[in-house]
């Protein structure tokens, strides 16, 4: 077993095991109930950490999660609105000043 993740989030690391798993990659997420123990122990020894089972599924798992990371940068891009011409800050989906959805992100 290899540690690919480890977050004091443990809704996260939930998730993050949720998408190993739904591309075949078998995974465990240990800690997950530790956070009471956090000032007996120190506090990210008691983070939840995802280990995947099958050491040759590391590589796999860790390119899954820089996917993750890789997308929630992008989502905080500035963008520009292409009907009105604003400049906005990348957590808007939709512009302030006219109501257009912003465009889909092409590869």
């Amino acid at each position: 077993m290899r540690k690919v993740f480890s977050s004091h989030d443990s809704l996260l690391a939930g998730y993050l095991a949720s998408l190993l798993e739904a591309r075949g990659i078998a995974c465990v997420v240990k800690n997950q109930f530790l956070g009471g123990a956090a000032g007996e122990l120190p506090p990210t020894e008691c983070w939840p950490e995802i280990w995947v089972a099958d050491d040759r599924d590391e590589t796999p798992a860790l390119r899954v999660l820089a996917a993750y990371h890789e997308a929630g940068r992008e989502s905080f891009d500035r963008w520009t609105c292409p009907t009105c011409g604003e400049a906005l800050e990348g957590q808007f989906e939709i512009c302030w000043r006219c109501g257009t959805e912003r465009p889909v992100r092409t590869p």
